[in-house]
């Protein structure tokens, strides 16, 4: 049987290195729920990078580009980090490049891996599912907030974690302490992220919407994966 490990935070990753295995990266708030429903909304691939000046470069070629600091939209980019963007505006077949401050960063330090996947509560069975058919080992990065540990991407590596019990041995106590987070959580997920500072950090945004979209479950059957650096969805 694979193992799988929870790495709590990017910073954290070169204690868990990704070579050999299969990767999971998450930013529940909102890089991950942003790739998510861009894909499931027509946008044809995602090009994630670490900086803001690769993603303009990426802009000035005729991307559509999407960048995020510390929570807020980067001025001069045609999107932010709000998943809802995706659905209120038609990007169908447009190519995207993405820059956030932690979920991007995540997804760069994990491509050493077999393959690297984007979970969001948003494709949480189809990503479990997807992960049950693997022989390989399996990590689960959560992003964090700028290398410290962050409450609403552990609460998904639990609810993945759950989903993955028969098919996988839990090989690190990180993993057993992100499911008993989820299971004491699970029966209200909002209210759950609402205790965390990134909640806290994020809400003098007025932005209500996307908190309840980010812990909706299972909106979305796709899986994204990344390939040749860019983010598509797994075929089928």
């Amino acid at each position: 049987m694979p193992s799988l490990e929870v790495c709590l935070t990017h910073e954290l990753i070169h204690l868990y290195p990704p070579t050999d295995k299969n990767v999971v990266v998450v930013d529940i708030l909102r890089a991950t729920s942003c790739m998510v429903t861009a894909l499931a909304n027509g946008v044809e691939s995602i090009t994630p990078v670490a900086s803001v000046d690769e993603c303009r470069e990426l802009q000035q070629k005729g991307y559509l580009a999407a960048a995020e600091r510390n929570g807020q939209h980067v001025e001069g980019f045609d999107l932010g980090n709000s998943p809802l963007s995706y659905i209120d505006n038609d990007f169908t077949g447009r190519k995207l490049a993405m820059t956030t401050t932690n979920g991007t960063l995540a997804i760069t330090k994990s491509k050493a891996a077999k393959e690297v996947l984007i979970g969001a509560f948003l494709n949480l069975s189809a990503l479990a599912e997807y992960l049950k058919s693997k022989t390989d080992d399996l990590l689960i990065v959560c992003s964090g907030w700028k290398g410290k540990v962050s409450f609403e991407d552990t609460l998904f590596a639990g609810a993945l974690v759950g989903q993955l019990q028969s098919s996988y041995e839990m090989d690190c106590d990180s993993a057993v302490i992100a499911l008993e987070l989820f299971k004491s959580s699970k029966n209200d997920l909002l209210s759950a992220i609402q205790k965390s500072s990134h909640y806290n950090r994020l809400q003098k945004l007025n932005i209500e919407r996307d908190f309840e979209f980010c812990v909706t479950v299972d909106k979305y059957p796709i899986v994204p994966v990344l390939m040749d650096g860019v983010l598509v969805r797994v075929p089928g």
